[in-house]
């Protein structure tokens, strides 16, 4: 069993559904225009004064593409100096001078997302041509100002075979790790499933085939090495919703922060169980390397219908699951949403 913490010590700030590109396999269904059901800037600000007085010591900021949003600068500013900053981003939009700006701002480190290792599979991951190299160009900005950067791609059939010239990449633009994230069956990745997902075998034999280069790390989400387990974390959707993790947003909610409180909805039933590690099946490997008891809990209940359920992404725990297959509830409308 996990420990229960009075309130999360990281937490996921997606501050925007809007972003520049038009992925292939966005979990959130992203639009250019801005919804007017997203936090305000002054919402947003109120609610990261919420987070500091209840001592959350790190926000991890993503979107969509939070550069994209006019009023970022602002609301990260009000974050700077008072919590540790992680900002994830395709780096499009990176100057030289905002490069120089996220350093004054003591940004601590910015993920950003590559989807192959070449302009080609890049691009056509996210739609929009020229994207691969104002990213390079942008990581390397980063680079160049002071400001730490690790690279992240979501494994599809379309990059698979290109991981080593992916870490290796990451490695050249200085960044100091490179990761491999699974894919998840939300939003357009969803819809889209049959055409971008792998094979568990598939995709064991690539994460175990990649040579890593000397004083250089690569994580990845199967049997994950990050310490990054989820009973110390939480998030909060652009929309003002508490909903755990940013891969369980289609399967729960928590409350609106904008009318209860968030540090109650971390206490919530349902959140404080699944973050207790009550599962039917752990994985020994995962518990050493990350502290993480079954694995995570959103894919575990895509493909099997039980929060309690094992991970199967896990080999150890996959239990004959396909995972090329996607169960026909996915595609209800939140069946186990209770209104």
């Amino acid at each position: 069993m996990h420990p229960q913490l009075r309130a999360p010590i990281k937490l996921t700030l997606c501050v925007t559904n809007t972003c520049n590109l038009n992925c292939i396999h966005c979990y959130s269904d992203c639009t250019r225009e801005p919804d007017p059901r997203e936090l305000t800037t002054v919402e947003w600000k109120r609610f990261i004064d919420h987070l500091v007085e209840n001592k959350v010591m790190q926000a991890f900021i993503e979107g969509g593409e939070p550069f994209f949003r006019s009023d970022f600068l602002e609301i990260l500013e009000h974050c700077s100096r008072r919590m540790n900053l992680i900002v994830r981003t395709f780096a499009n939009q990176i100057t030289e001078e905002l490069a120089e700006r996220l350093k004054e701002l003591k940004v601590g480190l910015v993920c950003v997302d590559l989807l192959g290792a070449r302009p080609e599979t890049h691009d056509a991951h996210v739609g929009t041509r020229g994207s691969f190299e104002l990213g390079i160009k942008g990581a390397r900005n980063l680079v160049a100002a002071g400001v730490p950067i690790y690279t992240l791609m979501i494994l599809t059939r379309r990059n698979i075979s290109e991981l080593q010239e992916y870490v290796d990449l990451a490695h050249a633009l200085g960044a100091t790790k490179a990761a491999a994230l699974r894919l998840y069956p939300l939003g357009r990745s969803k819809r889209r499933w049959d055409e971008l997902s792998l094979s568990l075998p598939e995709m064991m034999q690539a994460l175990q085939s990649v040579k890593v280069p000397e004083g250089f790390r690569f994580i990845h989400s199967w049997h994950p090495n990050d310490g990054n387990s989820c009973y110390q974390m939480s998030c909060v959707s652009p929309f003002g919703k508490s909903i755990g993790c940013p891969y369980l947003r289609e399967y729960i909610d928590l409350g609106d922060v904008r009318e209860k409180s968030f540090v109650d909805t971390w206490h919530d039933p349902l959140w404080t169980e699944l973050r207790s590690g009550n599962v039917s099946d752990s994985c020994s490997q995962c518990h050493d390397t990350q502290g993480s008891v079954g694995g995570c809990r959103a894919t575990a209940f895509a493909f099997h219908g039980r929060w309690d359920a094992p991970d199967p992404y896990c080999a150890q725990m996959n239990q004959g699951v396909d995972l090329q297959r996607l169960p026909q509830q996915l595609f209800w409308k939140k069946p186990w949403v209770q209104e």
